[in-house]
């Protein structure tokens, strides 16, 4: 027997199997971004922090270019600097900062450092994009900095409080690097597709760490090859599937929305060293961790809108 279907039935269909499209893409960056500091910290016996970052940049760049080239748009004159300036701060600076901050901090400490970044791209926001810094914002800035502080004093690492200092300054080095980067990149995303600047931007970075290309070649050989096939997980899926599944999100969700997330990446963080480095941050890294949160928490919050009389 033939039957009818509601039109309306039929359109919401497809639209109801794609909702959930976001979402996932959006647990697999977390994911992702999280299992990069636990193999950055696993890697840190075998690969320095120079040839580290340019192996991860290399294989990164290869697999972004591969999806960026089909549909490459050329940037403009005035594009290039900024494409410039992002690869040498977020995929080179960054990185090695990163990488050797996490030979003195475990990995939970140091995504828990990361995460007052986005209190920093507030305040640079404020000083070179015209965005108002309100009273607000400078109770979460603040709030950031002293959960920063307590971190620093938690003496998670290798147990030598300045060494635990050193680890600590670089991971707030490359918070300062990727908020300094998503301010010079923000005018971009208006007129290039993300996965080509970052593709762009990767492909900089790998150039710019290839003075440790003769030690990325001894250290590889030296290294067992389970070590050099997580140095190519860490370029292919944190940098590559994380950041498209990253802009696929962002274009599917709003934006507040997709940045609240990011707060789950310490807890995961934490809980995958935990299981499989057997590491975890000292308590006091605990209480820092949370009052950086809370920081950035405070610092985007956005202020209520005042009713017209």
């Amino acid at each position: 027997m033939t039957t009818t279907q509601d039109p309306g039935q039929a359109a919401a269909r497809p639209t109801t199997t794609r909702t959930w499209l976001p979402v996932a893409a959006v647990a697999t960056t977390l994911v992702l971004w999280a299992s990069a500091f636990v193999a950055i910290r696993h890697l840190g016996d075998d690969f320095s922090a120079g040839p580290l970052a340019l192996g991860r940049n290399a294989v990164g760049a290869l697999a972004l270019l591969a999806l960026a080239l089909p549909r490459f748009r050329r940037p403009g004159p005035g594009q290039w600097w900024r494409l410039v300036v992002i690869g040498l701060l977020w995929y080179a600076v960054y990185n090695v900062a990163l990488n050797e901050g996490e030979q003195h901090v475990d990995a939970g400490t140091a995504s828990l450092v990361l995460q007052s970044a986005p209190v920093m791209v507030a305040l640079l926001a404020a000083v070179f994009l015209g965005e108002r810094f309100t009273a607000t914002k400078a109770v979460g800035l603040a709030l950031a900095i002293a959960g920063v502080g307590l971190i620093s004093t938690s003496g998670s690492g290798s147990g030598d409080p300045g060494s635990d200092l050193l680890g600590v300054l670089l991971c707030a080095l490359a918070a300062l690097v990727y908020a300094v980067s998503l301010i010079v990149q923000k005018p971009l995303m208006a007129t290039l597709p993300a996965v080509e600047v970052t593709a762009v931007a990767c492909a900089v970075g790998a150039v710019a760490c290839l003075p440790w290309a003769g030690r990325l070649v001894d250290e590889a050989a030296a290294a067992p090859t389970s070590s050099v096939l997580w140095m190519v997980y860490l370029g292919l899926f944190p940098t590559a599937i994380g950041f498209t599944c990253y802009a696929y999100a962002l274009n599917h969700m709003p934006a507040s929305n997709l940045a609240v997330t990011t707060y789950l990446i310490p807890v995961i963080t934490i809980v995958m060293a935990w299981l499989l480095l057997d590491e975890t941050p000292a308590s006091l890294a605990y209480v820092g961790g949370v009052v950086t949160l809370v920081g950035v928490s405070i610092a985007r919050r956005r202020p209520r809108a005042v009713p017209a009389a």
